[in-house]
């Protein structure tokens, strides 16, 4: 009952292939092998700046050279902590040339959370941005880091604009960090490998190549290990869907370089297929629409926030949006009345195609299910990726269900990945062996498949929020907010928001002997800032005598989210 085709129409979608050949080398000779192709074509455009595949080729192997003369060796995990700039770019697939691996991760983690990421992997070396530098200065003891590598924004601008950057925008507050000699910055860097040969190492495809970290199926964030397969299949793949010629087309790449998306379909896709990532370092809606007026790019991807924004505000007003093949929706659960809204919004701007939804998981690195170009089902996210197969199954078994029956999504295919990171007992829950002899990613997400293979997602099966695109597991806060000294007990829940399409609440207990007052919960939202990456921030902490409980004594967070959105219609 898998998605074997079932319909002539679903076998005979386009041109589409079900079985393509993948390459078994590394991302980075994938990349290198475009490069050789297509010189002249533009590969990175970064603020203005036009970075060619040829100059792309000579980047990655300068920055390989440099990484090999600090000491990284092969199977070393160097964690790469930045925003969408080019030196980004050229870690990722350097790292890959000499065999180590990149351990991507958001530049806007809280301190203890990068601590929490550097150790996990065990990183000896990081690399990072200047504005970024404060939060490393007081941490850097707490793990077996010997180097940060620290580039600049303006590294890589034009010379007018980096004259500019300099002399007007560089926040100052960022200089005079202090790391006991641990850092170097990158123009040192990059000299200090000018003389050294850089070991080129044959890599296998089932070679580990990226690190991503994701709180899977149980809510605790953990390292994924994605592998050079999981990247070339996942770019081949997308090609076979995009439905338009991807080499020398434009894709505005702002989804983040350590999410799987951003890295796997805005950067490592375009690259192997020849096309250009417009790297977008942090846009607004407004600073985004004035980049797809500016570029006209061929393709855009965002979260339904983004959309949503782009809707209600007037910043694409008149704009002619005709260069626009692909746009596509991810992250979170894009609503039929979005749907709608965006399609016309796409229409009345000269765009000839529609909004389609996709689905995945970092744990396959990010899409493995798009709605098809010439069809479209009513609250479907499409039909699975070539040599991508779909089976629901009954929730922790590996039992499927008949077709439009609710159950566990669970998938098998080329960019399911290797596993998470030192975790085999987490491993062993989520990829299973089934009777036929396939490993099967079991998602943790509930949906269905119909008869003609379109699936449809319904909700997490284990309890997380989305909020503007990015997963916020509760547990993980609350065992931050229960760490004050002021916590009993808190519960942290997603209140319906119609911009973030979830924002953060947090409940707590205080201890017996502490009082409720501003100056105790400023103390705890203090702690949570310290501890919290923004974008999971509670934007409220409510005190109570009190949290609802289940029968077996848990505390029934469904009981605190009702009476939350309960509150949130009566307002409305």
């Amino acid at each position: 009952m898998i998605n074997t085709p079932k319909t002539p129409w679903l076998s005979s979608y386009g041109d589409r292939k079900f079985n393509l050949d993948y390459p078994t080398c590394s991302i980075s000779e994938r990349v290198l092998q475009t490069a050789d192709e297509c010189p002249e074509t533009v590969a990175l455009s970064y603020q203005g700046r036009d970075i060619t595949f040829k100059t792309l080729k000579q980047k990655i192997l300068e920055t390989a050279k440099a990484f090999t003369a600090l000491g990284v060796k092969e199977g070393d995990k160097v964690t790469v902590c930045l925003p969408n700039v080019p030196q980004a770019v050229y870690s990722l697939y350097a790292l890959n040339y000499i065999g180590a691996i990149a351990s991507m991760i958001h530049p806007l983690s809280a301190e203890g959370e990068i601590v929490f990421y550097l150790n996990t992997v065990k990183s000896k070396f990081c690399v990072t941005l200047d504005m970024f530098m404060y939060k490393f200065k007081d941490i850097l003891d707490k793990t077996s880091v010997e180097k940060v590598i620290v580039g600049g924004v303006e590294d890589e601008l034009v010379p007018l604009k980096k004259v500019i950057y300099k002399a007007f925008l560089k926040d100052k507050r960022h200089k005079g960090y202090k790391t006991q000699g641990k850092h170097i910055l990158w123009g040192d860097f990059i000299k200090a490998g000018k003389n050294v040969q850089a070991p080129r190492f044959e890599k296998k495809a089932s070679d580990p190549a990226v690190i991503l970290f994701s709180g899977g199926t149980t809510g605790v964030t953990k390292g994924i290990v994605l592998t050079n397969l999981n990247f070339n299949a996942l770019a081949y793949q997308t090609i076979e869907m995009a439905n338009y010629p991807v080499r020398g087309s434009k894709m505005l790449a702002a989804m983040p370089v350590f999410h799987g998306f951003g890295l796997g379909v805005c950067i490592h896709t375009m690259m192997v297929a020849g096309g250009t990532s417009i790297l977008v370092p942090k846009f607004t809606p407004q600073t985004y629409a004035e980049l797809i007026i500016k570029n006209r790019p061929n393709f855009i991807a965002g979260v339904p926030t983004l959309f949503e924004a782009l809707t209600r505000g007037t910043f694409l007003d008149g704009a002619d949006l005709s260069c626009l093949k692909g746009v596509f929706s991810g992250g979170d659960s894009l609503s039929i009345e979005l749907k709608k809204k965006f399609d016309k919004f796409l229409k009345d701007h000269n765009c000839s195609v529609r909004i389609r939804e996709g689905y995945g998981t970092t744990e396959c690195v990010t899409a493995s299910c798009l709605t098809p170009v010439n069809k479209e089902k009513e609250g479907s996210i499409g039909i699975p990726y070539p040599d991508t197969y779909y089976m629901i199954c009954e929730p922790g078994t590996s039992t499927e269900v008949p077709y439009n029956t609710d159950g566990e999504i669970c998938l098998c295919g080329p960019s399911v990945m290797q596993g998470y990171l030192d975790k085999p007992e987490e491993n062993a829950i989520t990829l299973r062996t089934h009777e036929d002899g396939n490993v099967w990613l079991h998602t943790g997400d509930l949906g269905q498949m119909d008869e003609e293979g379109f699936i449809y997602f319904k909700q997490r099966i284990k309890r997380m929020i989305i909020t503007s695109g990015y997963n916020v597991y509760p547990s993980q806060l609350e065992n931050i907010i229960d760490s004050h000294e002021s916590v009993k007990m808190s519960c942290v829940i997603g209140v319906k928001d119609d911009y973030k399409m979830q924002k953060i609440k947090a409940f707590v207990v205080l201890k017996e002997g502490v009082q409720e007052s501003d100056e105790v919960k400023a103390s705890i939202m203090e702690h949570c800032k310290k501890n919290i990456a923004k974008y999971a921030m509670p934007y409220e902490i409510e005190v109570r005598k009190e949290l609802p409980k289940t029968l077996v004594g848990k505390v029934a967070y469904t009981v605190l989210e009702k009476e939350e959105n309960e509150k949130l219609e009566k307002k409305n």
